[in-house]
């Protein structure tokens, strides 16, 4: 048993084009860019078939539907050639981490924020992690004091996205590039 909703023609992307345009009037723009008015369907594909150029639909939801007379193959040429440029534009944004320890020396806590300034730099965010072992579990204002100079210290280069808070044996707080 036939399904009567499934369509047997294959899905194709992009405008109707030649003889898939299966209104019978249509507003024409020929291949210099001048509008033409309504003229009937087939003499437009003719027109188009003259000037060596496809006839393809612009506008299908326009009452008539807008066509041009224009090279189909320069069209998807050009559409792909714009989509690969955004594609290439656009940013991933990462999520870097920085592990610290509590009672963290003054010299390695200068390289790991400078490492988060240069993360900023590169529009990246950054999780600091904040690990707790043994007896530090008992000293939990010391990584919230460390968290909150973390913090102040990077006010100028980024926000906070996730406030300090603990789980399990760490703590955790996310910061976004400003």
């Amino acid at each position: 048993m036939r399904r009567p909703f499934k369509s047997d023609a294959p899905v194709k992307d992009g405008p109707r084009s030649n003889k898939e345009i299966r209104v019978p009037r249509v507003q024409l723009i020929d291949a210099e860019g001048a509008n033409q008015g309504i003229v009937p369907t087939d003499q437009a594909l003719r027109l188009a078939e003259e000037a060596g150029l496809d006839l393809v639909e612009i506008s299908p939801n326009a009452e008539p539907p807008v066509c041009k007379i224009l090279d189909l193959g320069k069209l998807k040429y050009s559409s792909q050639k714009k989509a690969a440029e955004a594609r290439k534009k656009q940013k991933i944004i990462e999520i870097k981490e920085i592990k610290m320890r509590p009672n963290i020396d003054t010299h390695d806590y200068e390289v790991k924020m400078r490492a988060m300034s240069r993360f900023f730099e590169d529009g990246d965010k950054v999780k600091v992690t904040l690990k707790f072992r043994g007896r530090e579990m008992a000293h939990q204002e010391l990584g919230m004091k460390l968290l909150l100079q973390v913090k102040e210290d990077t006010t100028t280069i980024a926000k906070v996205e996730a406030e300090p808070k603990l789980e399990g044996r760490q703590m955790m707080m996310v910061l976004a590039p400003r």
